[in-house]
């Protein structure tokens, strides 16, 4: 791998990751694209997460160590936030290990990202156009994200396993769905992405080491410093632009991307 290609791989994962676009399924295309395939590319692109994982810390470094020493004293609101944290991710902990092996055997490929994109953009496109009748905006703070919340957020986040429905685009309309707002449910989205995207990250990491010091540890620097600057700036637009608008923006460029691959596989 160039280090060119390291940086751009980078670009896409810190564009991407917490955007309800799909990081994997973008890094996929691209990669593709390039001419870059197997194992090793694969491993590579869920390594260079640890990249945007970092970038969330640095942005909720404050409410971080607040909520780390609230669970000292066991202040309610840091217990329950951890309390949501687990509720989540361990849904995707037990689904994602049985399920591995058999999503990327049959869900990697440009046909299932496309189809993955476009329902991905429906959904989001439809939910918009339902709270906008309700004119329903949601309960705004973390402090509404409560354990039952939490583990349907957190199933929702399974769906994220096939490559193209995106993560983030599962979480936050899981979210949207169970009452939060469109803003909360991004922001418990970001903080649960640092359970269930370090364990991705250090499995896949200890899994296909061998692979990734075949491609370089120099490549795999840059792209996890290229990711990290990109997500940190994205998380803060993102949070900023949900504040003042929805997803529907976002469902339109899924729908659109997932017809261009389609047109360019015929």
């Amino acid at each position: 791998m160039h280090p060119l290609i390291a940086a751009l791989l980078g670009v896409v994962e810190g564009l991407t990751e917490y955007l309800p676009v799909s990081s994997t399924g973008h890094l996929l295309l691209v990669s593709k694209l390039l001419g870059i395939d197997g194992e090793g590319a694969f491993a590579y692109d869920v390594v260079i997460q640890l990249g945007a994982i970092l970038a969330v810390v640095v942005h909720y470094r404050k409410l971080l160590a607040e909520r780390t020493v609230g669970l000292l004293s066991r202040k309610p609101e840091s217990v329950s936030l951890l309390v949501a944290l687990v509720c989540g991710f361990v849904p995707t902990a037990v689904i994602g290990l049985l399920a591995r092996k058999t999503i990327k055997r049959f869900l990697t490929g440009p046909t299932p990202v496309a189809a993955a994109l476009i329902a991905g953009g429906v959904l989001m496109i439809v939910v918009e156009l339902v709270r906008a009748r309700r004119t329903d905006k949601g309960l705004d703070g973390l402090e509404h994200v409560t354990p039952k919340r939490a583990f349907f957020i957190g199933l929702g986040q399974c769906v994220a396993m096939w490559p193209g429905s995106s993560r983030s685009m599962c979480t936050i309309v899981t979210g949207q769905l169970t009452g939060l707002s469109t803003a909360t449910a991004a922001e418990f989205s970001f903080l649960l992405g640092l359970p269930t995207l370090g364990a991705a990250t250090v499995y896949e990491a200890l899994k296909s080491r061998h692979e990734l010091v075949h491609i370089g540890v120099l490549n795999v620097v840059i792209g996890l410093v290229v990711s990290f600057l990109v997500a940190w700036a994205v998380i803060a637009a993102f949070l900023s632009y949900l504040r003042k608008r929805g997803l529907s923006p976002f469902g339109l460029y899924r729908v659109a991307l997932g017809i261009v691959v389609l047109i360019f596989l015929v």
